[in-house]
């Protein structure tokens, strides 16, 4: 197998699952129990915190460890909504965004608040002066997802910020495509007073177990955020989501924090380099072009039009080669993909593009075999064509 849907899931690090294992066997006391073997755990739970703190620049009291970004994304907007709604019931956020974030806003629709779905331009940035007119009196949150899922487009998240920042509105940021591949800094995202209020974050995504993920909740003043609790039943997670700690899934989650930190200068040139030479080989087939923003872009991630080409015909036809049309999450659906549709891509030209999206395993045999097979699918597509 020859795995390029790294956006979707990456695979489990070897020294995450070391760290991981002894408390999946001998070291399964309860996080919250007092006697030695609980501290024991608690004190795990404590390191994780720490690294994940130290990969975004928080404090550990700023982490709220939940079970992925999908849950972490359903603390922030419905918090925020229930929270400030004395304040206004505005929300902005785009039409790129993930589903987790897009129909969660839309549960919040039937709840009486609005919400504006901003426009992307046709390579997948926002505009600022929209973002900024979209910007009411009764707006509480702008939500902006850092780095696109399906094309990699890299939001200019700094100024968009410091605009909600000035007219006194929170900004939340889902970060899952970016955390572990790009520095994420919760004080460094815009200028000065125009940080990152929420973060969502997920395991899986950069190299860890799958079941875990992180919320970054800002308590430090004058900007700390209130939110109510998500799950009651213990008072777990400093209030904000009782329930027993998934320790194996947070040791993990610290320890894949802690090799991000540590390597991601080095496979960030080396994953682009792979990226790159994929590209220009795919991009030498006729009829094919890049979708979204080429500078502005995660560097492990390229999504391609193939003209008079199936997506779902080259996924079958790629035998031993794992790529994507889109979000794993919306996989299941019949439905164009919803960011390329926001590209200006017309529902034909979106059913003919392929994710291709490498990570920390990636070898340069890996992409020799993918850019191979891909022109033999190719070619056979458009022979069946005419």
């Amino acid at each position: 197998m020859i795995y390029l849907d790294n956006n979707a899931t990456t695979r489990l690090d070897p020294r995450v699952l070391e760290a991981m294992m002894p408390f999946l066997t001998d070291v399964y006391a309860n996080a919250a129990s007092t006697h030695p073997f609980g501290v024991s755990a608690s004190e795990a739970v404590k390191t994780a915190r720490q690294q994940v703190a130290d990969l975004l620049g928080c404090e550990t009291h700023e982490i709220i460890f939940t079970s992925g970004a999908t849950e972490a994304i359903n603390i922030a907007l419905k918090g925020v909504a229930e929270s400030y709604q004395s304040r206004g019931r505005h929300i902005v956020t785009v039409q790129t965004e993930h589903k987790a974030v897009l129909d969660v806003c839309g549960y919040l629709e039937t709840r009486g608040f609005e919400v504006t779905y901003l426009p992307v331009q046709p390579d997948g940035l926002l505009d600022l002066e929209v973002v900024k007119a979209a910007i009411r009196p009764d707006t509480i949150l702008v939500c902006v997802m850092l780095v696109n899922n399906e094309t990699g487009v890299i939001q200019p998240i700094h100024e968009i910020a410091e605009l909600a920042h000035e007219a006194g509105v929170l900004f939340m940021t889902d970060a899952t495509q970016a955390v572990g591949k790009l520095p994420v800094n919760v004080d460094a995202m815009g200028q000065a007073g125009a940080s990152v209020d929420l973060l969502a974050l997920s395991g899986h995504k950069l190299y860890g177990p799958k079941g875990i993920g992180a919320l970054f909740v800002r308590q430090r003043r004058p900007n700390r955020v209130k939110l109510p609790a998500l799950l009651h039943g213990g008072g777990h997670e400093r209030g904000f989501r009782s329930g027993t700690l998934n320790v194996p899934g947070i040791v993990g989650l610290g320890k894949a924090c802690e090799l991000a930190g540590q390597e991601m200068p080095v496979q960030t040139q080396s994953i682009a380099a792979l990226r790159d030479r994929l590209e220009a080989a795919l991009l030498q087939i006729p009829g094919t072009r890049v979708n979204g923003n080429r500078e502005h872009r995660l560097y492990n991630t390229t999504n391609i039009y193939f003209e008079h080409c199936d997506s779902d015909a080259m996924i079958m036809g790629l035998e031993g080669i794992a790529v994507s049309n889109g979000s794993a999450c919306t996989a299941a659906s019949i439905d164009p993909s919803h960011v390329l549709l926001a590209l200006g891509l017309n529902e034909t030209e979106a059913f003919s593009c392929l994710r291709f999206s490498l990570g920390r395993f990636t070898t340069e045999a890996d992409v020799a075999a993918t850019v191979k097979a891909v022109k033999e699918v190719v070619e056979g597509l458009r022979a069946l064509v005419g």
